[in-house]
């Protein structure tokens, strides 16, 4: 087992370890405050249950939906753990973790309740963003930084 999968898969299990923790914690919290907490004039704490995907996409309430849904994201958290198991590069391996470690931690909840559950809610100059957790911020950021990796320039052999 290469050192870079090692490092992917610990930062998959620190990411979903800490989504799943965070996840814990707010929903009780949220609980016992359902109509939200205002933490800033920018943010605020809400308990929202996304049955869809990114940004509420495809959210029709249906059994058999979530469980495409997870079906789906298990068959794509295997892909990445195949490109993670191929890979050699620190910032990709760092990038798959992240992604994957997200991707676990919002399928455990699709699994526990159905749909995923978003708390964080920023809002500012009359835009409001989706509300999101920490896996869908390890996601982006995973996303963000593959992307700085596909444009970094590479050694030729000459």
């Amino acid at each position: 087992m290469s050192r870079t999968f090692k490092l992917g898969l610990l930062i998959a299990f620190g990411i979903f370890i800490a989504d799943q923790v965070t996840k814990l914690y707010f929903l009780d919290l949220m609980q016992q405050n359902p109509t939200g907490i205002v933490v800033t004039p920018f943010f605020n704490l809400v308990m929202v249950w996304n049955s869809g995907v990114s940004f509420g996409m495809f959210s029709e309430d249906s059994a058999s939906r979530s469980w495409t849904l997870i079906a789906v994201s298990f068959a794509v958290t295997v892909w990445l753990l195949w490109w993670l198991w191929r890979n050699h590069s620190g910032l990709v391996a760092i990038s798959l973790g992240m992604i994957i470690g997200g991707a676990m931690g919002n399928v455990i909840d699709r699994y526990r309740f159905g749909a995923v559950f978003d708390f964080l809610d920023f809002h500012a100059f009359g835009w409001h963003w989706p509300a999101f957790n920490v896996a869908d911020c390890a996601i982006v950021v995973g996303v963000l930084l593959l992307l700085a990796d596909g444009f970094r320039p590479r050694k030729t052999a000459d």
